[in-house]
């Protein structure tokens, strides 16, 4: 049978769309770019199959197609408006985001800085960050060789004899550091992707690593001077995202998500997966009667556990030499478990973690996902906050305007050749 391809669709001038091709759901958002804000026209979720979906990564590309044109359909019809340039998330064990530096010692400290010199340092960054990828994901997959993507990239911090500058041109000095952050995912998984935006009709903008999505759409003063720890839990994976020193420093996912859970409640009480789903969703907003909760309590205390130990494991790794942030920043569809919070606010986090006091926990919401305006007040949760995320990105990429910005963007370019 071969794979649904939706008909050519006219879209309105100035309108995006944003694809969260979740586990359990898939979400869309229909927007407009108005004065440098994000503006949300309409929004649809439809549900996953089990065999679309595994961890994250798509496995039926035909159903995905299906599913996210009917979230899609939802989210047009809201808005009386299609959408066909796309923002399209990625995400999974396999996406891996990290920050690599190059210190170059130039010839000539007192030449001013060309555009040349810096395009020069950014294209080495991003091969040395490409040939740390491919090594990890080799080992981790098992294969003799694996092909990767990059999906998307940023820069971190660009330093000249250790004085950090938002733009290096012009300047004068001896050692030229530069610091970017990079997504990278198997091209499997990158091309499931651009296949379903394919199939949709849809005009792909770009496709973006979801933990990076989350991270960099707060601006909030705690996120942006102190760092912070981003956990988006979805349905099949986890993601986190690192951020220090005003910048993305890594991203890592393990699977166990909300999916996990409803299977647990499911076999626990005998239950269908869309019975045990609902009764999940029950539990998380206290509707239950105190036996009924003790029990999901109990059935969930062992997959929490499994959970809490899974972001130990990644902090341990993200945190490397330095100290952790104090701010903790929470979303997806299963944060709102209350066994979540509980987990996180009662673990030992100056004893297992580099930790100088155990941080602030907080839930994101909508509202603070910066420079996204949601006009049909319909976005009310934590499983929304990725979607807008995605959105952000293409008011990110609307004011990727300045020389150094784009010189980053050539020497992606070259990289994807």
């Amino acid at each position: 049978m071969p794979i649904l391809k939706v008909p050519f669709r006219k879209s309105a001038p100035g309108a995006y769309a944003a694809l969260d091709i979740g586990t359990e759901y898939a979400k869309a958002l229909v927007f407009t770019i108005e004065d440098g804000i994000g503006v949300v026209r309409g929004f649809g979720r439809h549900r996953q199959s089990q065999t679309a979906m595994q961890d994250g990564l798509i496995t039926d590309i035909e159903a995905v197609v299906q599913n996210c044109h009917a979230a899609l359909g939802q989210a047009e019809e809201m808005a009386g408006m299609v959408g066909k340039e796309a923002i399209v998330g990625i995400a999974g064990e396999l996406v891996k985001g990290i920050s690599t530096s190059i210190t170059l010692e130039r010839d000539k400290p007192t030449e001013k800085l060309g555009l040349e010199e810096i395009e020069d340092v950014m294209e080495r960054v991003q091969r040395l960050a490409l040939t740390r990828v491919t090594e990890r994901l080799t080992w981790e997959m098992g294969q003799p060789q694996v092909d990767v993507r990059l999906v998307n990239s940023s820069i971190v911090s660009i330093k000249i004899d250790g004085h950090l500058v938002s733009n290096p041109l012009g300047f004068q000095g001896r050692y030229l550091q530069v610091t970017v952050f990079d997504a990278f995912a198997p091209l499997v998984h990158v091309g499931a992707s651009e296949t379903i935006a394919r199939n949709l009709s849809l005009d792909l903008l770009s496709v973006v690593a979801e933990p990076y999505a989350v991270a960099s759409c707060l601006t909030s003063a705690a996120a942006a001077d102190a760092g912070g720890i981003f956990i988006d839990i979805g349905g099949g994976t986890t993601d986190v995202a690192l951020v220090r020193n005003g910048g993305i420093e890594a991203t890592q996912s393990f699977a166990l998500g909300g999916r996990a859970f409803t299977r647990r409640v499911a076999t626990e009480k005998s239950l269908e997966h869309e019975e045990a789903e609902e009764l999940k969703l029950q539990y998380a907003r206290k509707e239950l009667t105190p036996a009924v909760t003790r029990d999901i309590k109990r059935a969930l205390d062992r997959d929490v556990t499994t959970w809490m130990d899974g972001v130990q494991l990644i902090l341990e790794e993200l945190a490397g030499e330095g100290q952790l942030p104090p701010y903790v920043y929470l979303c997806g569809g299963a944060s709102g478990l209350p066994d979540i919070m509980e987990r996180l606010k009662g673990f030992p986090w100056t004893e297992r973690l580099p930790c100088p006091r155990p941080p602030r926990i907080t839930l994101i919401r909508p509202e603070d996902v910066s420079s996204m305006r949601d006009d049909t007040h319909g976005l009310v949760n934590q499983q929304d906050v990725t979607p807008l995320g995605l959105g952000f990105q293409a008011l990110a990429m609307q004011r990727q305007s300045s020389l150094v910005s784009q010189a980053l963007v050539r020497a992606v370019r070259i990289l994807k050749l």
